[in-house]
């Protein structure tokens, strides 16, 4: 039996990569751009928000999960797409880290940093205004989860 299980887990680990779809940089942008998006990255950074088209960021940022959700906001220019590339440039990082983006589903992608496959964040797509019914008051995150024990 066992022998069977490492043949489902092989097949899995070369399955999953392939069905991820890489995209270009213009691609990229069209499919990220003005949306909401929650994020958790491979250290366990956490977090949401959103990357303007201008390239600028608004959200919320947990370094490796732990303490409360810091606001980050980061001004236009920050993610620069070109032709070749997406790109960010963040004051204070002697280098502008590049991204291969691949999207794993309709409302999905995995973003990593080129060249450090393993350096990944995935990003799923949410509705903002659920997030902040379900975040913003005590009561109705008591009631929230008492319905959804129901």
């Amino acid at each position: 039996m066992s022998m069977r299980v490492l043949l489902v887990a092989a097949s899995l680990a070369v399955a999953l990569p392939a069905m991820a779809q890489p995209l270009t940089p213009e691609q990229a942008k069209r499919f990220v751009a003005g949306k909401y998006f929650a994020y958790t990255c491979f250290e366990g950074t956490s977090g949401a928000g959103r990357i303007y088209a201008d390239g600028s960021v608004v959200g919320t940022i947990r370094i490796g999960g732990y303490g409360r959700p810091r606001f980050v906001a980061l001004p236009p220019g920050t993610v620069k797409v070109s032709p070749d590339s997406v790109c960010a440039s963040v004051r204070g990082i002697p280098f502008s880290p590049c991204f291969n983006v691949d999207k794993t589903s309709k409302t999905s992608f995995r973003g990593s940093i080129s060249g450090l496959g393993f350096a990944y964040c995935d990003f799923n797509r949410r509705n903002p205004r659920i997030e902040l019914s379900r975040t913003s008051h005590p009561r109705i995150r008591s009631e929230v989860a008492r319905s959804e024990h129901d």
